[in-house]
């Protein structure tokens, strides 16, 4: 007895060691992106001390007093113009998930609940604009209509829905002919109560997989095109400006430049890290 007990506490161990430093990445992800939500949050309230020039405070390196990541070619406060510019480099990503995941649910759950000619429909639609690339399309709208920044991300939303169509729509699929559907439609419930009420629930697991994933996706996707000088106005406090900025200055202080281009490597990461342990919790629980 004594040997199968030391064997099933090691077998817990091996069990339990593995998940130690996936909890950890979880714990320094979410605190990272409490930190950044904050950040973001107050962004507004530092725009003023952002854009504030110093010629005569010009170019110096990380490290001068008062400047810890220096100033650029303005005299700009790099680190105030960094904080700042969290605010739009995230909320443009968020509303991005949002928007298209609305979408998705509304229209993906419709075309896999009802199928037949609404579910074709659905499916041409989206597979003509899951065809158009979607960093070409807004440089071609951008060029066209000039589009701002709020334009760009309602034009993201447009572009990023079709895909999560797709992925709802077939999870909503996988779950209509289940027990619990066939006994909310003999109980003559509507069609939405099915749809919205008991159908979207379970299929909430890969919804919020995906939209962690199109966080990340648009977060990239709008720095790249802010890079472009697209949707950003010049001048205003964002990672992906900054790094089109700090180009022309890389020889006297590389961190206007590097940090953003960090800071939106870190923040991907740990949104993805989030999302896999969100996703894996929340399929925990519908599984009990």
């Amino acid at each position: 007895m004594s040997s199968q007990t030391t064997q099933i506490s090691l077998l817990n161990r091996v069990r339990v060691a593995p998940g130690k430093p996936r909890d950890w990445s979880v714990m320094v992800s979410a605190v990272f992106l409490t930190l950044v939500a904050i950040t973001a949050a107050i962004s507004p309230f530092l725009t003023e001390a952002a854009t504030n020039q110093s010629i005569l405070d010009s170019l110096l390196p990380p490290g001068s007093p008062g400047h810890p990541l220096g100033t650029d070619e303005l005299g700009r406060d790099i680190l105030m113009v960094t904080l700042a510019g969290t605010g739009s480099a995230v909320a443009g990503p968020v509303v991005i998930a949002i928007g298209s995941m609305v979408l998705a649910i509304l229209i993906g759950t419709l075309a896999g609940y009802l199928r037949g000619s609404v579910d074709w429909a659905v499916g041409r639609v989206v597979d003509i604009l899951l065809a158009l690339p979607v960093m070409l399309v807004a440089i071609v709208v951008a060029g066209i209509f000039g589009a701002g920044y709020w334009v760009t991300v309602f034009m993201l939303v447009a572009l990023f829905a079709p895909s999560d169509i797709r992925i709802v729509r077939a999870g909503v699929t996988e779950q209509a002919p289940r027990p619990y559907v066939e006994a909310a439609q003999m109980l003559s419930l509507s069609p939405a109560r099915i749809m919205y009420r008991h159908t979207v629930p379970n299929v909430w697991p890969l919804i919020m997989t995906n939209f962690m994933l199109n966080l990340a996706i648009a977060l990239v996707t709008l720095s790249s095109l802010s890079f472009l000088g697209i949707g950003v106005a010049p001048g205003t406090p964002d990672w992906g400006r900054q790094i089109t900025d700090g180009r022309g200055i890389m020889g006297d202080n590389p961190a206007m430049m590097v940090v953003p281009a960090i800071l939106i490597v870190l923040v991907a990461m740990a949104i993805n890290v989030l999302g896999d342990h969100l996703g894996e919790r929340l399929r925990e629980r519908g599984m009990q």
